[in-house]
Formats: C-alpha cells, sequence, structure tokens
C-alpha cells in the first residue's frame, strides 16, 4: 500500500491542521496510508476523538520541531530529531513513498539536497507552482529556489516541468516557452539566448520565447525561467487575483440591486474564486530529488493538506515521477554550452 510520510508538526496551524487534513484525505479516497511523524504524545492526543481507519495512520516519534524562525542549514543538522528530519530520512530509506512538509521552506530543500539528494543528472532541483490561466493551468518553474540559474539549468526546469504537467493534467505534449523580455528569438542576455538555443535543441515541445502576459493567456504549459522572475510572477498573480476578489466584493454589494445580482451570479463566482484559491493548487513538488518531496504553504489549513495529498501527492507517486525524470536524464546526453564550461 502506498506510505505518504506527513511532518505533523510542521507549518504555522501544526499539528491540528495537519492532522485533520491527513484524515479528511483518508476518509475521501481509499488506497493508502500515512505516517505522522512529530512528538508522538501531541500526536496521539489530537488523534483520540477523531473518526478514521486506525490501520491505515502510523505514528513515528520525533521529539524536536523546526520553525519558521531556525537557519536552514543549522536547522537539518542540529535537529536531528525533528519530525523534518526524520521524516526526510525515513524517505531516503525507502520507508515511504513521499513525504510532505508544510515546514520551513528553506530548511525542506537544504534537507532535501543534503538527506536524499538529488536525481543523477540533474544540476539543481527546482520547485514549481501552478498558476491558472484563461482556459487551464500554466507551471511556473522555477518558482522561487534558484534565483541565479545557468543555461542548463532552464534546460533541465523545461524538462522536468513537462513531466509534471504531463504527470498532473494528462497532458502529452506540453508547450514550454522561456520567460523572456520579448517573444523574439534573440531577445534577451546572453544566459538566455544560450538557453532558447538548449531547449530549442531539446526533446521538448518548445515553442519560443514568452513574455510574462503570455502566461494568463494560457499561450503554454510551462513557463521556464529562474527563481527571481519566477517568483515575483507567482506573487504577483496571487496579489492580482486577491486585488480582483476584493473589488468585486465591493462592487457587489454596493446596494441592494447588486446583491442581488450578486446573489443570481454566486456560483459562477465561486468557481471563479476555486481558481485562484492557493489551498486548490496546494502541493509542490522538489523536482529533480532522489525521492519525492511535497512543499505545502505555512498557513496550510486542513483542506490546503488534503487537497496537497490527493491531488499532487498520489498522482505524482502513482505515476512514478521521480523514476520518469531518472529515465529522461539518464536517457539524454547534456553538454554545458561553451560559456558554462570556461
Amino acid at each position: 500500500m502506498i506510505n505518504i510520510i506527513v511532518d505533523a508538526m510542521g507549518g504555522d496551524n501544526a499539528p491540528e491542521a495537519i492532522i485533520d487534513g491527513c484524515i479528511e484525505a483518508l476518509n475521501m479516497q481509499d488506497g493508502f496510508k500515512i505516517t505522522l511523524v512529530g512528538v508522538s504524545e501531541i500526536i496521539n492526543e489530537k488523534l483520540k476523538d477523531k473518526v478514521y481507519n486506525k490501520d491505515r495512520i502510523e505514528i513515528v516519534n520525533a521529539t524536536e520541531v523546526i520553525t519558521g524562525d531556525d537557519t536552514p542549514t543549522k536547522a537539518i543538522r542540529n535537529k536531528k530529531d525533528s519530525s523534518m528530519v526524520v521524516g526526510l530520512k525515513m524517505l531516503k530509506e525507502k520507508k515511504g513513498d513521499a513525504f510532505l512538509s508544510a515546514g520551513n521552506t528553506g530548511a525542506l530543500l537544504t534537507g532535501s539536497l543534503l538527506i536524499v539528494g538529488r536525481i543523477k543528472g540533474i544540476d539543481r532541483p527546482s520547485m514549481p507552482a501552478l498558476v491558472p490561466t484563461r482556459e487551464k493551468m500554466c507551471l511556473i518553474i522555477d518558482a522561487g529556489m534558484n534565483t541565479v540559474c545557468r543555461p542548463l539549468n532552464f534546460l533541465q526546469f523545461g524538462i522536468m516541468g513537462a513531466i509534471y504537467m504531463k504527470v498532473i493534467y494528462n497532458l502529452e505534449n506540453p508547450k514550454v516557452g522561456l520567460v523572456n523580455v520579448g517573444s523574439e528569438d534573440a531577445k534577451g542576455n546572453d544566459t538566455l539566448k544560450q538557453s532558447f538555443k538548449l531547449l530549442k535543441e531539446s526533446p521538448v515541445n518548445f515553442v519560443g520565447n514568452i513574455e510574462g502576459n503570455d502566461i494568463p493567456s494560457g499561450d503554454v504549459d510551462v513557463a521556464v525561467c529562474d527563481g527571481y522572475v519566477g517568483n515575483v510572477a507567482l506573487k504577483l498573480y496571487e496579489g492580482a487575483g486577491a486585488l480582483i476578489l476584493k473589488e468585486l466584493k465591493k462592487l457587489f454589494t454596493k446596494n441592494l440591486f447588486t446583491k442581488i445580482c450578486y446573489l443570481l451570479l454566486k456560483p459562477f463566482f465561486k468557481d471563479f474564486k476555486n481558481k485562484f484559491d492557493a489551498d486548490e493548487l496546494a502541493g509542490a513538488p522538489v523536482l529533480g530529488i532522489n525521492g519525492l518531496v511535497i512543499k505545502s504553504h505555512g498557513s496550510s489549513k486542513a483542506k490546503t493538506i488534503r487537497t496537497a495529498i490527493l491531488k499532487r501527492t498520489l498522482p505524482l507517486i502513482k505515476y512514478g515521477i521521480v523514476d520518469e525524470i531518472k529515465e529522461q536524464f539518464k536517457n539524454m546526453e547534456v553538454k554545458p554550452s561553451e560559456d558554462e564550461m570556461d
């Protein structure tokens, strides 16, 4: 049976929200179990009044907790018995099929590299982010993990991003674009020009350079960029979505007539809100790690964890995305550009 290892102590709302989300996921779908890692006394106390199949939850004790204030590298090295470190070691030892945490992002990324390790051939792992477009979703990769990148990194992001979108959305040949300051082939600095060449010669369905407005329009399925650009784009997306929803709420609560209009249109606005709901997009894999590590955002609620398990973690496990990435890079010889070898 599939086993998902969960950091019960990671996140602003841990352990209550983490445990509740896990139980909701278990009660909604069969075929997997969960190992909760954390202070066993606290976890058992939170579980005692819950309704769930007790055969599908295991508890592994970990006496320490990595907080949001901890320095990532120091935390991983010094808090050996933290829920995050213990969970990552379990993944490394193949005691579970995936590790999910809403804890300290920097510590999770550092721990993934130091404990689980990279897939052979991957220069830098990447954390992508899904954003809504006109009719579908687009994957921004990288979304903040690597702020300074080489052309080889852009190429590998594009390949891993295409594999991810094929898994999650069953896209046979995802369109991959390189985020640039213009759509012309010769645009951008030397790094982007070299990246363009590598992507064009790669096995992905590369459609060329794209600009920021091509992401929400849905022109591509994968938007390749460095983590600096990706994180700015992601935060702008989130802020714009929140602003639009806030302004619509003001508009439809101005008077009795607008309130009546809102009631008539409420089902449509619910769909619109869900499209920008971070909880519905929860669960970002750290692609390029030699094991499936899933990051949920720090303010995760029970709904967030449930979504991260059912809509992200399970499909990625069942498809075998880690093995797929391994296979892709095993069969592909990637040579750095001349400038990179200098």
